[in-house]
């Protein structure tokens, strides 16, 4: 996430250059290009290979995450691009058991049945309900929020979607035509197309991860009137609002200095030679894996199965795509559309062992949102609604009880004290 530098690689022996040359980066090229996006099942590298690959298998088979679906549509991007989205009404699913509402998972992770609609009168129009839109980060997908799906069904209307070239939704139009490069902005004009699609009318609740909450803060920024007129709330998770250049990603001084300076150019490298920089990653895969898994999570006790779902989201993420997104977070500067969410309930929160995007950036956030509690959650990594969902869960059922959302009552009252002029919790 820094400034893209000149390192090329055309011919065989650039592309050798580019390999030297990155050095220390080398090795956090998993972790970066994924955004800390994926974790590891099995970690021995002892094993033989075909132990390793076994396991995970089994593991793909017992997990049950990613697997709840909503009703599909799609909503047409300004340059054509056809971004996927699911939506699930309140009253399509009966409402959870008190103790799925915790976000364990372990009550709702099979698709529940629908249940039957509540039935219209000839000619009343109910007003419509609270839609929270969930916008996920880079080389992940609408799966990352499987927790959060389970505990919210029956209790609020939600939309997940994918971010273009991401998941379901299609490659982007523009990038593929070579018309114009990624940018946050234009991720936020892609939320502004799937509200217009999936929650055109009533209030909304904004809920961003990492690239998902930069998403959010674009759509902010370049459209204040429908924020001012609809935006009932917002919560932003593991994000930042600019500054990106200086990130360390927990590295020593050569090693952030390698990342900043060789990264970018290498990942150009690797797109343009996208089928064998794929063969190169499955190849590596243990050693990437558990470099990943470092960066994604803040415990080592993660679950195994959770873990390699993070894994998978990174392997669906195409190398080419990764390398296209990458230099789109140098420009990111949002900090003043952040005043449009000050006067209207939030949620500032991240985990405590967050590398890629510390606390300090999520403190940066809460300070302009006097309205939104800060949370920093213990023993958690940049994935926290993976590896502490009940956590996650909890402080969003707090946030829809503050906009008013009906069903939303919060699933367990914690203490907030106020700290250097924002609330501050440790869960």
């Amino acid at each position: 996430m820094a400034d893209p530098v000149s390192t090329t690689a055309s011919g065989p022996g650039g592309w050798a250059r580019a390999g030297r040359r990155a050095g220390i980066a080398g090795a956090a090229i998993g972790v970066l290009a994924a955004g800390a996006a994926a974790g590891v099942a099995v970690e021995r590298l002892a094993m033989g290979r075909g132990v390793r690959r076994r396991a995970r298998q089994a593991l793909d088979a017992a997990g049950p995450y990613g697997t709840l679906r909503g009703t599909p549509g799609t909503a047409v991007a300004e340059d054509g691009t056809e971004l996927y989205y699911e939506v699930e009404e309140a009253d399509d699913f009966p409402a959870p058991a008190p103790d799925a509402a915790a976000g364990d998972g372990t009550a709702t992770d099979a698709p529940a049945a629908p249940r039957r609609r509540r039935r219209r009168f000839p000619g009343r129009r109910d007003p419509a309900p609270l839609t929270v839109v969930f916008s996920h980060g880079y080389c992940l997908a609408q799966d990352v929020w499987h927790f959060q799906r389970a505990a919210l069904r029956g209790r609020v209307r939600t939309v997940y979607w994918d971010q273009r070239s991401h998941g379901r939704s299609a490659r982007g139009a523009a990038q593929l035509a070579g018309d114009e490069p990624i940018t946050i902005e234009q991720l936020g004009r892609d939320l502004k197309a799937v509200v217009d699609a999936a929650a055109p009318e009533g209030p909304l609740l904004l809920v961003g991860h990492s690239m998902g909450g930069m998403t959010v803060m674009a759509f902010a920024d370049q459209f204040p009137d429908l924020v001012r007129d609809r935006v009932a709330g917002a919560a932003f998770l593991g994000t930042s609002a600019g500054d990106l250049g200086r990130l360390t990603f927990g590295l020593p001084a050569a090693g952030a200095w390698a990342v900043r300076h060789f990264v970018p150019g290498f990942l150009r490298a690797l797109g343009s030679r996208a089928e064998l920089a794929e063969r190169g990653r499955q190849a590596t895969a243990d050693l990437f894996a558990g470099i990943i898994k470092h960066y994604s999570f803040g415990a080592e006790s993660v679950d195994p199965a959770v873990a390699r779902f993070a894994e998978r989201l990174l392997e669906s993420t195409p190398i080419d795509v990764v390398a296209e997104f990458y230099p789109a977070f140098a420009g990111h500067e949002k900090t003043e559309s952040l005043t449009l969410f000050r006067d209207r309930p939030g949620l500032v929160l991240v985990g405590d062992r967050d590398m890629v995007t510390p606390p300090a950036h999520s403190a940066t956030i809460a300070q302009r949102l006097p309205e939104a509690p800060y949370e920093v959650v213990a023993d958690a990594g940049h994935l926290a609604m993976l590896e502490r969902p009940d956590r996650v869960n909890d402080a969003l059922s707090a946030l829809l009880a503050r906009v008013g959302a009906p069903g939303a009552a919060q699933a367990g009252a914690r203490s907030v004290r106020r700290t250097h002029g924002t609330s501050r919790r440790t869960l």
